[in-house]
């Protein structure tokens, strides 16, 4: 009598999670098949839709991972952020995570992922509401939600042109300097010479 590979993997469908985001960590253009994540897992080709629908739905649960360290990442940068200089720390917390974590990074913002996952949704809902209070605390705005979405657009904006070496910095120092005047640029009015 043949075991199921839950007895075999415990949880499978998070060994396959793990052998997913191994295989992003060792080649960060890696292609998500399935098929490779199942090879990557020691199973049968087929194990893995019984927890994942289709590569979407991997993708998804790979990214929920991706959002749930990203966070934790931004919160070890500034737990209790209060000033712009918090905020530029978080931001280059964000630009760092792109960097080191570059295939994941692309798996959370650049593939196809199901919308519906209840997981996936969970985990950048909690990143959007770290970043709503960033702002509230930090910023003076009637729309600290829209602030957001801009500080966030801006930060991934510069992690993607980082990613796609279109800035020249390549040291930590260099490239958390750049993040960091950007920011500052952004968020700290100077005053009209009127």
């Amino acid at each position: 009598m043949s075991r199921p590979e839950s007895y075999h993997h415990g949880d499978l469908a998070a060994a396959l999670v793990q052998s997913a985001i191994e295989l992003l960590s060792e080649d960060s253009s890696a292609e998500l098949s399935l098929r490779a994540v199942a090879r990557r897992a020691g199973v049968s080709p087929a194990a893995p839709y019984r927890h994942f629908a289709d590569r979407e739905a991997l993708v998804s649960s790979v990214a929920a991972v991706g959002y749930r360290e990203l966070t934790a990442r931004l919160r070890a940068a500034s737990e209790s952020p209060a000033s712009v200089d918090d905020v530029a720390d978080i931001a280059v917390a964000y630009v760092r995570f792109a960097l080191e974590r570059s295939g994941l990074f692309r798996a959370m913002f650049a593939e196809r992922c199901d919308p519906t996952s209840p997981d996936r949704v969970e985990a950048v809902e909690a990143i959007r509401e770290y970043l709503n209070t960033v702002v509230a605390a930090t910023v003076s705005t009637s729309e600290p939600e829209e602030i957001a979405t801009a500080m966030w657009a801006l930060v991934h904006g510069l992690a993607f042109l980082y990613l796609g070496g279109k800035f020249t910095e390549t040291s930590p120092a260099e490239i958390g300097a750049r993040v960091r005047s950007t920011v500052r640029a952004v968020l700290v009015r100077t005053p009209s010479s009127e």
